[in-house]
This record gives C-alpha cells, sequence and structure tokens, in this order.
C-alpha cells in the first residue's frame, strides 16, 4: 500500500501509542502525597509561541511568592542559549491552584532569565510590567478573545473527513450537535480548569470554521491579562494533551475559503468607562491609526508574518497594510461595539492580535501608545 495516499504505518502506530489508560493513572494519583507539595513552574520558550514546564517538590504548602525558589533550565534545549552555557534562569511571579493534581499543588508561572542576569528575548512579562506600574493611574482594562483549532495528531483539524473537506462556512459558529461541533469535550474540561485555577475566564464558544473554539478571559487590569492568558493557553494544552488532541494557535491553519484565527483584545481606561468616555475611546482610536505597523509587528511572534495569511480583509478581518475603524464593523482593524456608541462610553475592541500573540506584548503596546505617549 502506498503511504502518499495513507499514514504511514509507523506514524499511525506512533499516535495509537501515544495515548494511555486515564483510569489507570486515576489509581495512582489518589494516593496521599502526605505534607509535601508538587509545583509546576511554566515559561515561555525560545519561539515566544511555545509553553514549557517541568515540576519540583517543596516540603510544604507556599504561602507567598518569595517561599518559591528560583529554578533553572536547559535554555539549549528551549530555543534560548547555547549548549555551552545553557543553564537559564526561571523566577516565580504568580501561583495558580493546580486542576490535574489538585491539593495543595500548584501551578507557578515564571519569567525566564539568561545567565547573565537579563531577560530572555521572549520574555516580554518584565517590560510589560514595567509599562502598567507607569499607567496604573489610567487602570486599563483588557479582555482577550483567544481563537484556537483543535487538530489530530496527523496535523488534520479534528472531527474533520480525512479525505476531504466539511460543509461550508455558516452552520458552526456557536453550533450545537454533532454534525456541526467538534472536540466540547476538550472545552468543557478547559473551562473548568481555568474555573478552578482561579482564571477570569468569561466565556466560551464554537468558532466559525469547525474545530475552531475560542474562550475568553477578562476583564482584567493591567499584568493580569498576560499572566491569566499564558496559564489559560497552558491548561488548554494540558486538557487536550489528556484526549490525544493537539492545539493550534496558528491564525491560518487552513487555507482557503476558512476563517483564521484571533486573539481580539478588548481594552478601555477608566476615562473610558465612564460617563463621556466615547471622546476618550476616539483619542486612543486616533492614537493607534497613527502607530499601525508599530502595532502589527507586536502582535504576532513573528512581527506580521503570521498575521499577513489572516489580515487579508476577507473572513471578518481588516487589511493588514490600512487602519480602519467603525461601530459594530468586524472588517475594521478597531471595533466600537453598537452598545457602547449608543451610550457613549466603555471600551474599544482591537481586532488585529493574532492568536499565537504574545498578550504581554499586546498589552504593553496599546498602553503605550494610548497612555503614555503624547
Amino acid at each position: 500500500r502506498s503511504s502518499s495516499t495513507s499514514i504511514h504505518p509507523l506514524l499511525l502506530k506512533m499516535f495509537n501509542s501515544a495515548s494511555t489508560n486515564k483510569a489507570v493513572l486515576e489509581k495512582y494519583l489518589s494516593i496521599p502525597q502526605g505534607e509535601r507539595v508538587q509545583a509546576t513552574y511554566i515559561w515561555i520558550d525560545g519561539t515566544g509561541q511555545g509553553i514549557r514546564s517541568k515540576t519540583k517538590t517543596l516540603e510544604s504548602k507556599p504561602t507567598k511568592l518569595s517561599d518559591l525558589p528560583i529554578w533553572n533550565y536547559d535554555g539549549s534545549s528551549c530555543y534560548q542559549a547555547e549548549g555551552s552555557n545553557s543553564d537559564t534562569y526561571i523566577h516565580p511571579v504568580k501561583m495558580y491552584p493546580c486542576p490535574f493534581r489538585r491539593g495543595d499543588n500548584l501551578l507557578v508561572l515564571c519569567d525566564a532569565y539568561k545567565y547573565n542576569k537579563e531577560p530572555t528575548l521572549t520574555n516580554k512579562r518584565k517590560a510589560c510590567l514595567e509599562v502598567m506600574e507607569k499607567a496604573k493611574e489610567f487602570q486599563p482594562w483588557f479582555g482577550i478573545e483567544q481563537e484556537y483549532t483543535l487538530l489530530d495528531q496527523d496535523g488534520h483539524p479534528f472531527g474533520w473527513p480525512k479525505n476531504g473537506f466539511p460543509g461550508p462556512q455558516g452552520p458552526y459558529y456557536c453550533g450545537v450537535g454533532a454534525n456541526k461541533v467538534y472536540g466540547r469535550d476538550i472545552v468543557e474540561a478547559h473551562y473548568r480548569c481555568c474555573l478552578y485555577a482561579g482564571i477570569r475566564i468569561s466565556g466560551t464558544n464554537a468558532e466559525v470554521m469547525p474545530a475552531q473554539w475560542e474562550f475568553q478571559v477578562g476583564p482584567t487590569e493591567g499584568i493580569d491579562m498576560g499572566d491569566d492568558l499564558w496559564v489559560a493557553r497552558y491548561l488548554l494544552e494540558r486538557v487536550a494533551e489528556d484526549f490525544g488532541v493537539v492545539v493550534s494557535f496558528d491564525p491560518k491553519p487552513m487555507i482557503g475559503d476558512w476563517n483564521g484565527a484571533g486573539a481580539h483584545c478588548n481594552y478601555s481606561t477608566k476615562a473610558m468607562r465612564e460617563k463621556g468616555g466615547m471622546e476618550h475611546i476616539e483619542k486612543a482610536i486616533d492614537k493607534l491609526s497613527k502607530h499601525h505597523i508599530r502595532h502589527i509587528k507586536e502582535y504576532d511572534p513573528n512581527e506580521g508574518k503570521d498575521n499577513e495569511r489572516r489580515l487579508t480583509g476577507a473572513h471578518e478581518t481588516s487589511s493588514i497594510h490600512d487602519f480602519s475603524s467603525g461601530v459594530a464593523n468586524r472588517g475594521c482593524s478597531i471595533r466600537i461595539p453598537r452598545e457602547v456608541s449608543e451610550q457613549g462610553y466603555g471600551y474599544l475592541e482591537d481586532r488585529r492580535p493574532s492568536s499565537n500573540c504574545d498578550p504581554y506584548s499586546v498589552t504593553m503596546v496599546i498602553v503605550k501608545t494610548t497612555c503614555l505617549e503624547n
């Protein structure tokens, strides 16, 4: 049988052997662990997109960040260092309850630093935190709509026919039924994990392309947006791992007449949220219009190259080359929700960020442009 018309037998064997019996695992997870605690350290690797983690045993449950030790890892295996000088350091910045191990066990979000104590190139949190501290008086709030696509382990969209395509887009957005949505178990499990971990997840829905989903995080203030979204992504990857399914944050996973995936960023300051706030929203949009290229470069890890495949002016996107804004217009760079326009205050939605964006970069450049620069 030709391997050009089917999955290679060795690959098929690999996919099948990748799944394990979770019922067997539960027998071991129910064993008491005593007073010691498992802390899963999480960090961003050198791609600016990949999430890495490893687990450390602590003698007791930490009550504050300073109870958690700085740790290190092999940066040469994470695209962040040379093998001859590979020690890279992770500094805990936030703790979350662990929904996988539960009890007193923790997830620990970390910043990554090089041997010389400088942040790694993909550690955007340090700079973002500095900006948020400078802009604290503006009380910037964010809500990000994280879109993603579920794939089989062979890279094919989850639930799609192996030798063809599903029907055209139309019935899948917020759809119900086995012929319209694929992977709801993963979505429900992820939602519950986020709630358990204390992440401000605010909703979820099936998206326009089948096997594509979205969850929303926010509103959160300042640095919390980046923290919560990165940990929510980690939880999604871990949950999908348990189901033997791959999560893709690629902004255009399928070429052709299929929607891409974004991370629309809803944004407001205290002045925008109060009566008369529309004036401040319009001033912010004017400032954003003057820095379109700078924002595009910050809205995906490859300075716009990833988003170029998505922001075409079709499939509910604006063109990557032009800045635009409008009320209730999903084909604009910036959308003002209709209810905001009618009541005269609220927030704006920046529809340009890519699904694989770094939320620290996105929120940082928005605040710099609208709050800290004249």
